[in-house]
């Protein structure tokens, strides 16, 4: 075994780690801090991760940082809920507002491969209306992008994943198979379908980046249960052991335990690097690009953080949006008891999901909508909830605790609309690195509360029509973060253009979830991958045509692009 990865960098000296073999590694190219590289990435998650794959494919220089350390989850991963939050970003936040957030396990990621290494999986399309809500809809912001560009790019991401999935998907324009099969319900899915047929809905099998049979030397998922706290067997197709190899072995460069704490801006009015902390010091890395990929809280904290004389608001901030428009997504819940044993831990925690108030704008009361899932909460998690959501405590906790196998719960990924005073700024307090920490602050509008209560009161009548007993409502969590950079077609209304591109400093880019305008109503993870994948084709486009600043011998090389995943070979 290697040293402790949360205390030293594993990935140097020309080698990083081999997340397919424990205590192994792979070659792994190595600039100077003095290499003015084509492009650094801060954040190495699903937008930064993807974005590093397919520019190194493409022949471009590629430095990636990550804050968090460099797992190889064969042997670091513990079946252990408490040992796995070293995957979460606990560093010191403030939260505030009418409903402060809770930040941390269900929607920020501090190693690399980002969030991805402990998401949960779901992996779905945005609605196509959903990139014209405003024009189509009557709410939100419209997104830049057709929604039939992005279907060819989810088309992508679902094959570079090798996504789980079923022969058909219910909702939605025609789409190709989903490369693998779909996971076996278990019992908790089969009260959703039960509850969904009851009340004359479609429901299908999820579709989940995790393995149903063997890719290389991956394995197929064991149904373990322990996904959202780190896949121990590699069967998760996270951006750790999918685009990351693969950006390794085009010729990327990633730093782990790599802190970057403001973007320099060169005297043109240009960025020209980043200044990041490793080992105990302050660096500069040269750079002719920067992406910043640090996802909705930590990308406006870096652009504001990078805040210049000629930039006094930060960078990429002539709208003043940097910050602004920060979405959550809503994750209430309906929990009730079944008479037969659930079991609901047992695989991943939502094999079965409807989509049904996605699609359907019919009896309405609000905008949007959302999707919900079967779940299936490990026994810390599912005390945890007892205790926060519904009150209990001593006797009466470990009572509720004795009936976990025979808990079935349906929950949802709602949309909630963006608001400018739902935003991030700058906290006077400092962390670790004498960088000022962000302050997240967020309330519901009357929108988010009616979508709310509309699904509480769906899955109520789910769950009833399943015969489940002791029913009751978890009204108060939300889960992954969007917004706070969004992309537009307006430079007075925008941050970044449709190819992530910042209006106001042509070499810096962002490219995460903070770009989205919207949010819909389902997990983000593939639209972010996606929206990478075109933004990387758009950057090789803008380097042909001489448009963008890159390294001519590197970019006369670029017709090489490595398809194959490293987990095949």
């Amino acid at each position: 075994m290697s040293a402790d990865p949360r205390h030293q960098p594993r990935a140097r000296n020309g080698r990083a780690p081999d997340v397919f073999r424990p205590g192994g590694w792979v070659p792994m190219r190595q600039y100077s801090d003095k290499d003015e590289v084509d492009f650094v990435i801060v954040g190495t998650g699903a937008g930064g991760g993807t974005l590093a794959c397919k520019l190194a494919e493409y022949g471009f220089s590629v430095v990636a940082f990550d804050a968090g350390p460099y797992f190889r989850p064969l042997e670091d991963f513990a079946s252990d809920e408490s040992e796995q939050t070293k995957l979460y970003w606990t560093d010191d936040r403030i939260v505030d507002g009418a409903n402060p957030l809770q930040l941390g396990s269900n929607n920020s990621g501090k190693a690399v491969g980002g969030s991805t290494v402990h998401f949960a999986m779901v992996s779905l399309r945005f609605r196509p209306e959903w990139f014209k809500s405003r024009t189509l809809l009557g709410y939100g912001a419209d997104w830049p992008l057709d929604w039939r560009e992005m279907w060819t790019y989810y088309t992508e991401v679902e094959q570079a994943l090798k996504i789980s999935g079923p022969v058909t998907y219910p909702w939605g324009p025609p789409r190709p198979r989903y490369p693998y099969r779909a996971h076996p319900l278990n019992a908790a899915a089969r009260a959703l379908a039960q509850g969904c047929e009851a009340m004359g809905i479609s429901w299908t099998e999820t579709p989940l980046a995790t393995l149903s049979a063997p890719r290389g030397l991956a394995h197929p998922c064991v149904y373990r249960g322990f996904c959202t706290t780190g896949c121990s067997t590699n069967a998760k197709q996270s951006a750790l052991v999918t685009w990351i190899p693969r950006a390794i072995d085009a010729g990327a460069e990633i730093r782990d335990l790599a802190m970057v704490g403001r973007v320099e801006v060169a005297p043109s009015g240009l960025v020209s690097g980043v200044h990041y902390h490793r080992d105990g010091a302050w660096r500069f890395q040269r750079a002719r690009n920067v992406v910043v990929a640090g996802y909705a809280i930590e990308t406006p904290r870096l652009l504001l953080n990078s805040a210049t004389d000629r930039f006094p608001d930060g960078l990429a901030n002539s709208s003043g949006l940097v910050g602004k428009n920060l979405m959550a997504q809503s994750n209430q819940a309906v929990w009730g008891r079944m008479d037969e044993e659930i079991r609901s831990y047992k695989g991943p925690p939502s094999l079965a999901i409807t989509e049904h108030w996605n699609y359907d704008d019919r009896h309405k009361d609000f905008f949007g909508g959302y999707a919900y899932m079967s779940q299936g909460p490990l026994p810390q998690l599912w005390a945890n909830t007892l205790m926060s959501a519904r009150g209990l405590w001593g006797q009466s906790l470990v009572d509720a605790m004795k009936d976990y196998n025979h808990v079935v719960g349906l929950k949802i990924v709602g949309e909630m609309l963006p608001q400018e005073s739902n935003r991030v700024t700058l906290a006077d307090e400092v962390d670790q690195y004498g960088l000022r920490i962000p302050r997240v602050t967020y309330s519901w509008c009357d929108n988010d509360r009616r979508l709310i209560d509309h699904s509480l009161g769906f899955m109520k009548q789910a769950l009833e029509a399943v015969d489940a007993t002791d029913i009751w409502i978890q009204d108060d969590d939300t889960c992954h973060l969007n917004g706070t950079a969004r992309m537009g077609s307006d430079r007075a209304t925008s941050v970044v253009d449709a190819d992530c591109r910042s209006w106001d400093i042509p070499n810096l880019w962002i490219c995460d979830g903070s770009v989205f305008p919207t949010v819909g109503g389902v997990n983000p993870s593939l639209t972010i991958q996606a929206i990478a994948c075109r933004t990387a084709d758009r950057i090789r486009a803008l380097a042909r045509r001489g448009e963008l600043s890159v390294t001519a011998q590197r970019h006369q090389r670029s017709e090489k692009v490595h398809h194959a995943a490293p987990a095949s070979s």
